[in-house]
């Protein structure tokens, strides 16, 4: 199989004549992630567990982040295959960089109490068994994770992560550095260390490198970042400006509750494991005539599928990936047809309209890409069905016009307080097709752990032209009691998702981690799951728990109010007819006329039980069953009539 930027490049003039927008055509940006875990004696340490709590912790925050590692290395092999992975202990007795472990005398030439656990690298299937072996073997865990004498220089330690970046990935668009420790100021009592920390910080700040902090607070006090890391950690990187800012930091993994730390950790590392990437860069907005601003787009939800599969030759010395070639061919004599010999058509009245490269071009020609804002509208004129394709979420950009960033913010802050929307003309790309789309103003939300879940900025949502409205299907909506609707309501009120909202990180999506858990049993030569694990299967205890006897008692309400609609003991209302169906009885049989009649007019349902048996009978129909019988058999005879 070919690589897929190459093939772009050689079917470029045809990529011109699409229509659609397809972020996969855009540059893939690969990520390359360090892990810095700190091996003191305190992250060595097993948190107590607290009184209330039925399980003992079992992880120290250093075994917690490599596990981390471990799970973020299990999903990057497969979702991620061209991202590299390292990991990087400190404070260790033993010292390792690039081939052996240093001897003592030679510790001073390298990078002392630094031990290179796994280079950076694109992870092998040997990576991640070795990396899950040290963390499942006490023994081999213990026998590593030896805490020096001596505490480390934080300097030293950035300093061998820019040598990692520089070495191993130097081309790389995303570089990061996660530093996971328990130490908020390594450098109390040494001035002279602090400022080299903050002078290495810096250089991997101009290489590219984003340093994020994991700080795991201890029991009874927090971590404050103040004290040392606030000098060492930009909170957004100067050397990132495709990032939207964050305003805030994550919050500290907090020790002693069961498996806590763990699932903290790995929150707020699976919030920032995935670089964003940018859909479109420098897209002018025009606000008025004359008047332009810069922004980027992102996509920043996309449906996740399987990675693409690619077939194999394996009869040479090595397997190797086979490259696809397409042939277009004359039907009648299978010749082979050349591309100069091929033009577009379209159908037109059963004949074939055929376009030059040239004319295929022009008609699609709308004009160079931009955000132009037709109007505004209240945010409340936006229906729920106006909404075609996926979200653009926009940022301002100073790359091309300086200034893009203040008027960015007004105009946010503007819609965004009085409610507003903007519509938009929006040509994402050359050659791209035109779409009318709303500019919606949307807040900055965080996560349980403070974490920023969704950046401060604006959406662009397609909307749809006349032409993509198609015509409703015909249906008869049925009026419900009051009684039925209160009911109902109790119902709902105790089945709502917790916070009153759907929070997609809480369902995986089941057939697309059953596809990975077996590709990944197969290629570590683990033992074959039995099932999928599947969050989405409704909990039928708590569902009961909660709310199964406001669902029995709203059952007997309906089959109480069915029964005095349909019962032979209670009159029926007298149904209002129309000058075309004269007024019917429930003792006198009814012609076929105003049968009919009340067919066509869609009120068989008002006419009462004994009528329509009486009718029913003449016509040798079946008479059991409930009223809702006897109207589908009334209908049903008039429709096949």
């Amino acid at each position: 199989m070919a690589d897929p930027e190459k093939w772009n490049s050689e079917n470029e003039e045809e990529g011109e004549e699409e229509d659609e927008l397809d972020e996969t055509s855009y540059k893939t940006q690969k990520d390359a992630i360090l892990f810095a875990i700190d091996v003191s004696l305190s992250m060595l340490t097993v948190p107590p567990s607290p009184p209330d709590s039925k399980r003992r912790e079992r992880d120290s925050p250093t075994l917690a982040a490599l596990k981390c590692a471990y799970h973020l290395m299990q999903q990057r092999i497969i979702s991620h295959p061209n991202d590299m992975l390292g990991i990087l202990l400190f404070g260790t007795e033993k010292s390792k960089f690039e081939g052996g472990e240093d001897d003592s005398d030679r510790r001073g030439l390298a990078y002392p109490y630094c031990y290179l656990l796994a280079d950076l690298d694109v992870p092998a299937a040997d990576d991640v068994k070795n990396l899950k072996s040290l963390a499942e073997d006490e023994d081999e865990f213990q026998k590593l994770m030896v805490p020096a004498k001596e505490p480390v220089s934080m300097s030293n330690v950035l300093f061998c992560a820019n040598q990692i970046f520089t070495k191993k990935a130097p081309n790389f668009t995303s570089r990061r550095l996660f530093i996971v420790t328990d130490n908020e100021n390594p450098h109390a009592q040494d001035k002279a260390l602090r400022s080299a920390s903050v002078v290495r910080a810096k250089d991997l700040y101009d290489l590219g490198v984003t340093i994020e902090l994991f700080p795991i607070s201890r029991p009874g006090k927090d971590f404050d970042r103040a004290k040392f890391y606030d000098d060492i950690i930009y909170r957004s990187s100067p050397t990132d400006p495709e990032t939207p800012v964050s305003t805030t930091v994550a919050a500290a993994a907090t020790t002693g509750d069961g498996i806590s730390l763990l699932n903290s950790l790995l929150s707020s590392i699976n919030s920032k494991a995935v670089a964003r990437r940018a859909l479109f860069s420098n897209l002018p907005l025009e606000i008025g005539p004359g008047f332009k601003i810069s922004v980027k787009g992102y996509i920043l939800f996309k449906r996740q599928e399987p990675a693409r599969s690619c077939y194999v030759w394996l009869n040479g010395e090595k397997a190797q990936i086979v490259k696809g070639t397409t042939t277009q061919i004359a039907e009648d004599t299978a010749r082979p047809v050349q591309k100069s010999e091929i033009k577009k058509a379209y159908k037109f009245g059963g004949e074939q309209v055929a376009f030059t490269p040239m004319e295929v071009k022009e008609l699609r020609n709308f004009g160079d890409p931009v955000i132009r804002i037709i109007g505004f509208k209240p945010l409340s004129m936006l229906p729920i069905w106006a909404s075609l394709k996926q979200s653009t979420f926009i940022y301002p950009s100073e790359e091309d016009i300086v200034g893009s960033t203040r008027v960015f913010s007004a105009l946010y802050q503007k819609l965004l307080k009085d409610q507003k929307m903007g519509i938009v003309w929006f040509i994402a790309r050359k050659n791209a097709a035109a779409v009318i789309a709303a500019m919606i103003p949307g807040a900055e939300r965080f996560g349980e752990y403070r974490e920023q879940v969704m950046p401060p900025g604006m959406w662009l949502v397609p909307l749809p032209y006349a032409d993509d409205i198609r015509q409703n299907p015909e249906t008869t909506m049925v009026p419900s009691p009051d009684s039925l609707v209160d009911m109902m309501r109790t119902v709902v009120q105790q089945l709502q998702l917790p916070k009153g909202q759907y929070n997609p990180e809480k369902y995986p999506n089941p057939a697309l981690q059953w596809h990975y858990r077996i590709l990944q049993a197969m290629a570590l030569e683990e033992d074959l799951p039995e099932k999928p694990e599947d969050k989405t299967i409704p909990k039928h205890r708590q569902i009961h728990k909660r709310a199964g006897e406001y669902v029995l008692e709203w059952g007997r309400e309906l089959e109480q109010q069915f029964r005095d609609d349909d019962g032979p003991s209670i009159p029926a209302k007298k149904a209002k007819t129309s000058r075309a169906v004269p007024a019917s009885s429930s003792t006198i049989a009814l012609s076929d006329d105003v049968m009919l009649a009340h067919w066509k007019q869609n009120t068989v349902s008002k006419l009462t039980v004994q009528a329509l048996k009486i009718w029913m009978e003449s016509k040798n129909l079946t008479v059991s069953g409930k009223k809702a019988d006897l109207v589908e058999r009334v209908e049903g005879y008039f429709e096949h009539k």
